[in-house]
């Protein structure tokens, strides 16, 4: 078993990346790139920034929650998207990052092509539940 001192480094790891992407604008950047595919599946582009987000680190993810509940409310057909969209997915890299380390698996291939193809599955199941309970 791993301590917590041999863990704590892929941790803050993941924090920082996070924090960088969010600051630097590179976040604002890819969520302009990813409008229009996220206008043609009926995504809000608002919560682009939360998807992309949600899966690197609950964390940050929650930041931006509470940012979109500021915004748009809680009961919004936003925020209720974003809800069930942090239910629905996972943070697909600190998982893989806190679990595998402290268990020495090092071939995770099929694991983040698995967890992304899950992952988008929760995405398309948020969507498609909000628009039924909006309905």
């Amino acid at each position: 078993m791993r301590t917590v001192a041999e863990i704590l480094p892929t941790i803050v790891g993941l924090m920082v990346a996070v924090s960088v992407l969010r600051a630097s604008g590179f976040l604002d950047f890819l969520s302009d790139i990813l409008a229009a595919p996220a206008a043609f599946l009926h995504f809000p582009a608002e919560l682009i920034p939360l998807a992309l987000v949600r899966i690197f680190s609950t964390s940050a993810a929650n930041g931006l929650l509470t940012d979109i509940y500021a915004t748009c409310g809680p009961d919004s057909p936003e925020g209720i998207l974003a809800s069930l969209l942090m239910s629905c997915t996972e943070a697909v890299f600190y998982t893989m990052s806190v679990y595998f380390a402290a268990a020495r698996i090092t071939k995770t291939h099929w694991t983040l092509a698995g967890a992304l193809f899950a992952t988008a599955a929760g995405l398309a199941a948020s969507t498609l539940l909000a628009r039924w309970i909006m309905v």
